[in-house]
């Protein structure tokens, strides 16, 4: 349920929040110049909707069907905007972030020299697996706590804020010093793990399941922000289809389909869902076309001795011509979406 009230009395607007906490919910507030929305986290069904009305500030209600509240953007109209540092922001309509890094931490020549080379691209966060979830037990399995160090180490050399996937609870102490967590797509409906890293006060990046709707992936972000972290940043990996040309099927229409479902930030990892380097450039061209707000490629200095997923890795030369391609699009999109939004003669 939401109320738009009126932005006039705050004596008001605290008594109507009171009434609120007496029902037994929780107050979700967004507000804006004109007016403020209280979203109602909880139980609504036995609310009267009559009995909000009679509050004198409250201009409308509304019932929120969908079951995920506070990723949703009825709740929150506005874009969110996660803020990594002073430098770097995920989301709304002028940014446009790149991720890139190696699939795995190897070695701390190689994750510094790709960091170095990803920034001199137009990176602006720098990825790397430390823990990596792997199909065969018999595959490289990361580096571990060893492979933050170097990461943290890239991050000292360079600058560049870092992601890295969280897989265990038990490593969250591990990730203190890390920028951003992922949840990567195994782990999309590991509750327990959305729960704690809902506790914290770390940007989340989540990634879609492989098998996974748009609304189970709203209602994964629903769980990490009722836990208290709101700086969730959805991100498009590809899904498990029928198709056998690629590692998976990148599901690019579920950009602007989030995009109106959510105020959450959604990025694209053509790397994961194409499973090939020759595909990464016009996968990424296409989700910058259609709205993403940023792109993880994985990026190798010498992908066919990666010791992790070195067929879909681009090379640092091949990045930069990425990114500078994507710029392109990005403009061009800007521009077309200004035209659309002029008086038609």
């Amino acid at each position: 349920m939401v109320i738009i009230v009126n932005s006039s009395s705050e004596e008001k607007f605290n008594e109507l929040i009171d009434w609120i906490k007496g029902q037994n919910l929780q107050p979700h507030i967004v507000r804006g110049d004109f007016s403020t929305i209280v979203g109602l986290v909880g139980d609504t069904s036995r609310v009267d909707i009559e009995q909000i009305r009679s509050f004198d500030i409250v201009r409308d209600v509304r019932r929120v069907e969908e079951p995920y509240k506070q990723a949703n953007r009825k709740f929150h109209p506005k874009d969110t905007i996660v803020r990594i540092n002073d430098n770097v922001s995920i989301g709304g309509p002028n940014n446009f972030t790149f991720m890139a890094g190696p699939c795995s931490v190897e070695t701390e020549e190689q994750i510094i020299g790709i960091a170095r080379s990803v920034k001199a691209a137009g990176a602006q966060i720098l990825r790397g697996g430390a823990f990596k979830p792997r199909t065969s037990p018999y595959s490289f399995q990361g580096l571990g706590a060893d492979g933050i160090k170097l990461l943290l180490e890239a991050k000292k050399e360079t600058g560049l804020p870092i992601v890295t996937e969280l897989m265990n609870i038990n490593h969250l102490p591990l990730f203190e010093d890390v920028d951003i967590i992922q949840i990567g797509a195994r782990n999309m409906q590991n509750f327990d793990l959305l729960k704690e890293v809902g506790k914290t006060n770390k940007p989340i990046l989540l990634k879609r399941g492989l098998a996974n709707t748009i609304r189970e992936l709203l209602m994964s972000a629903e769980y990490i922000m009722s836990s208290g972290n709101e700086n969730v940043i959805l991100c498009e990996r590809g899904i498990r289809t029928f198709e056998t040309a690629t590692r998976n099927t990148l599901d690019l229409s579920s950009v602007p389909v989030l995009h109106e479902c959510t105020h959450l930030p959604v990025i694209v990892d053509p790397s994961h869902a194409t499973g090939k380097s020759r595909l990464v450039r016009p996968m990424s061209m296409a989700a910058a076309a259609c709205g993403a707000n940023g792109l993880i490629i994985e990026v190798h200095n010498d992908p066919p001795h990666a010791l992790c997923d070195g067929a879909q890795s681009l090379r640092p030369e091949q990045f930069a011509e990425v990114a500078k391609s994507v710029r392109l699009i990005c403009a061009a999109t800007r521009e077309a979406n200004a035209g659309l939004e002029s008086p038609i003669a």
